[in-house]
């Protein structure tokens, strides 16, 4: 139909311009989500940023204390280094063990195994368990006296007490979370890889590359996305764990987490509410550090290619 004569049956050319309805429908869909961002994410964290310059019970005046709950943290606080180091072999032990085995487990699964649907489920199960509930499950397999390791190692006479000893409970409680950690990754990892064009590999196979080659130059590249979802969601999973180890032994007794400090100075009976704020402020940095870090150079990696 001629332009004209599409003009003249009431044919419209150009952007579509929004009615007084649709401007409200919009800002309804947008302001509601953006408003319970702010007041239940960002209301909140810059209230701590604040907090963690003060002296405050909850009840009483608040009082301005500068850099001094950061002096007493860094300084005069023997439980915030070690919550630090566990933190952060929180972080290696799932970025470097469990996401690895979780992308593994994708790769063999999407090349067509015998039962990959069965392996799929049960190994995606453990990730619709919250963590206390996996923590729950750690005593049962790890207790010193009627732990099911134990007994299936036959300690009887001599149990070993896997999350009474500092030295071993920390390792315990990362196998119950690289448990349940490993198949959400496989799972994402999984959706990537049916995402690959077939062909990039037919290509990589006809100009000689082995698999490992083709997977490494040719399908990991393609991932990219995926593994920023990864990385981020490794680092929060990390940084924010607290219901398993609340579970085994509120935190304490070498299985110390920055979160568990937060939680301990805010509602607990010292009530600092200030100093738990610092420490909730110095996880914030901590995660923001690793995921910023990361998103910039992924940012400059697509910008390069």
């Amino acid at each position: 139909m001629p332009l004209k004569t599409a003009r003249r049956a009431g044919g419209r050319t150009g952007p579509r311009k929004f009615t007084g309805r649709d401007l409200a429908v919009i800002g309804v869909l947008l302001g509601i989500p953006i408003l319970i961002d702010l007041v239940l994410i960002w209301g909140p964290t810059l209230a701590s940023i604040g907090l963690s310059f003060t002296s405050w019970d909850g009840i009483g005046d608040i009082k301005w204390v500068g850099t001094d709950n950061y002096q007493a943290l860094f300084n005069d606080y023997p439980p915030f280094w070690p919550a630090v180091r566990n933190n952060l072999l929180w972080l290696a032990f799932l970025g470097l063990v469990a996401t690895p085995f979780g992308l593994l487990l994708a790769v063999l699964i999407d090349r067509g195994v015998r039962f990959s649907r069965f392996y799929q489920s049960t190994i995606y199960m453990p990730v619709v368990l919250s963590l206390a509930i996996v923590g729950f499950i750690a005593q049962l397999v790890f207790s010193r006296d009627q732990g099911a390791l134990n007994a299936v190692l036959g300690n009887k006479d001599n149990p070993v007490d896997w999350l009474g000893d500092p030295d071993l409970n920390i390792w315990m409680v990362l196998i119950a979370a690289a448990w349940r950690h490993t198949g959400y990754v496989m799972i994402l990892y999984l959706a990537g890889l049916k995402s690959v064009d077939a062909s990039l590999k037919e290509a990589a196979a006809i100009d000689g590359a082995g698999e490992v080659q083709t997977f490494f130059r040719i399908v990991l590249p393609t991932l990219r996305p995926v593994n920023v979802i990864v990385l981020v969601i490794t680092v929060i999973e990390a940084l924010r764990a607290f219901d398993i180890v609340y579970a085994i032994n509120h935190g304490r007794n070498g299985l110390e987490l920055l979160s568990v400090l937060v939680t301990d100075n805010i509602i607990g009976e010292a009530s600092r509410i200030g100093f738990g704020s610092a420490v909730a402020v110095v996880l914030l940095t901590v995660s923001l550090g690793f995921i910023v870090t990361y998103l910039v150079q992924e940012l400059r990696g697509e910008k390069k290619g």
